[in-house]
């Protein structure tokens, strides 16, 4: 999804939100330095294998997934995180690594950590190694309807 389809995906559902550009960065603490953005505000998208399908574990920049939480919260007999073999060629037009937290648009559960759901605005990924989109957690709430749970190691 490049970054103008979901902005227009956000206009179209009367999403504020604000673009931000910064040089290329690839792990959350890299982007969070890059961007000017507490390392905690950024919201980092780690692929996962629960059972036979793909999902997204949302999570803030400076945790860590705890895999055995997620795969109880996901009610899964077997979870481990995706290899980029895995789900390459699975985002079309965006840059390995840098998925929005929007699996909704690919027909993809979305777990986010509890403490992500604290904060009241979050930064993620656009698509690009380049640019982050921040807005509120409620709007993000709203339109992905992610399942909320504990499985982050802080």
């Amino acid at each position: 999804m490049p970054v103008k389809t979901l902005t227009q995906f956000l206009d179209d559902n009367h999403v504020r939100y604000v673009t931000i550009r910064h040089s290329i960065a690839y792990t959350a603490q890299q982007i969070a330095e890059s961007a000017h953005i507490p390392g905690d505000q950024i919201a980092k998208t780690v692929m996962v294998k629960l059972d036979d399908r793909m999902a997204m574990a949302v999570l803030r920049g400076t945790d860590k997934v705890d895999i055995d939480l997620l795969r109880g919260a996901a009610g899964a007999k077997h979870a481990e995180l995706a290899t980029e073999a895995q789900f390459q060629g699975m985002f079309p037009g965006v840059d390995l690594g840098a998925m929005p937290p929007f699996g909704n648009l690919y027909d993809m559960a979305v777990y986010v950590d509890e403490g992500l759901t604290r904060d009241e605005r979050i930064a993620f990924n656009a698509g690009t190694h380049s640019e982050l989109i921040q807005l509120d957690y409620a709007d993000f709430e709203r339109l992905v309807k992610p399942t909320v749970a504990n499985f982050s190691l802080d």
